[in-house]
């Protein structure tokens, strides 16, 4: 499938971008470099090697201020004690315990390794990056993987419904049969749009064809009035309209709030626009020409919630589902056999 395709380029894409960023380019080309970093930061054996050249210093100008400075506030006292219980020379013992005294007073024997949560600090810091980009890898194509599944789900559900025919709303033409056989009057399109707050360009149209992809008119939705002027704008009507090609002309009628359909004023400035209609529910409006019949149904709605404005003024969201029927002879037309199938099919 081509969305699925389209995902694993872009996740393959990004799997290689952050190879060359972080291993081709942060590794290699340009390596990060440390500046004034603290014993803590450096490799057990480059810290062993500054505790014992600050021990052998300290034998002999007995700086105590050296000392804390070098040693203190990263556990460099545990350290000096820990190389002074491995070594076997007695002078190199007595250095290393005694700038852990000046450090702690008690010396080594107030000591332990586990004072220190300092110890082999570099090696810890490359681990836990290490360990956190493998971590954050993890997520990445957990979420890549969830979402593709999901995606597969959504767009497979379709193909595994076996077309249902609607009932006809009671606007619709039922008058049709077959002299051998009853057959359903289907329409020979069906269209849905959804208007939700802050779509201010908010233009559904469509093209309507028949079966031979001959075409008969358009149709649509979009904004007809709107209050105050806040923006987003708070939508209180919308205009449906019907266009037939062999009438040349365009029908429309406005949807309108609950507030806006019981205000005389405004009921009176949108009249020009087309017959009013109070949105329900459920409701079905019908726009009828001569070759051409639209039933549009509300499917759902709700009202928006701006303290501003009258109650019930303005839609939050609004979802309208257009059937259209093709007459002949003022009559709608029937199609029979295997294109009724073809017809549900768009």
């Amino acid at each position: 499938m081509d969305i699925v395709r389209k995902y694993w380029l872009v996740a393959a894409a990004f799997f290689v971008g952050l190879f060359i960023g972080l291993v081709v380019l942060g590794w290699w080309l340009w390596p990060v470099e440390w500046t004034d970093a603290t014993p803590a930061q450096l490799d057990q054996v480059y810290q062993d090697a500054y505790v014992k050249m600050t021990a052998e210093l300290f034998s002999f100008n007995n700086n105590t201020e050296m000392v804390q400075q070098a040693l203190g506030g990263w556990g460099g006292e545990v350290a000096a004690c820990n190389l002074a219980a491995a070594t076997t020379d007695p002078s190199e013992r007595a250095r290393l315990e005694a700038v852990a005294g000046v450090i702690n007073p008690a010396g080594c024997a107030g000591i332990t390794t586990e004072d220190s949560g300092e110890e082999g600090g570099g090696s810890n810091n490359t681990l836990f990056l290490a360990l956190g980009l493998l971590l954050l890898l993890a997520i990445i194509v957990a979420a890549i993987f969830y979402f593709l599944n999901r995606r597969n789900q959504v767009v497979a559900e379709p193909e595994n419904q076996e077309p249902t025919y609607e009932e006809l709303p009671a606007a619709a033409p039922t008058a049709i049969s077959d002299p051998q056989e009853d057959m359903p009057a289907v329409p020979i399109a069906r269209f849905h749009t959804t208007y939700t707050r802050g779509h201010d360009a908010y233009d559904d149209s469509f093209s309507i064809e028949n079966s031979n992809a001959e075409f008969l008119g358009e149709c649509g939705v979009g904004i007809a009035e709107s209050m105050g002027a806040d923006a987003p704008k708070n939508v209180t009507a919308l205009e449906i309209w019907l266009f037939d090609k062999s009438d040349i002309r365009t029908i429309t009628k406005v949807i309108m709030s609950d507030h806006a359909f019981f205000d005389d004023a405004l009921k009176a400035k949108l009249a020009p626009k087309g017959e009013p209609v109070l949105a329900r529910e459920t409701e079905t409006i019908v726009l009828e020409t001569a070759s051409l019949i639209i039933n549009a149904e509300i499917t759902e709605m709700a009202y928006g919630s701006n303290g501003a404005l009258p109650a019930k003024s303005s839609f939050d969201r609004i979802t309208i589902s257009l059937s259209v029927w093709s007459k002949e002879g003022g009559e709608a037309q029937v199609y029979e056999g295997e294109d009724v199938d073809d017809l549900m099919e768009f």
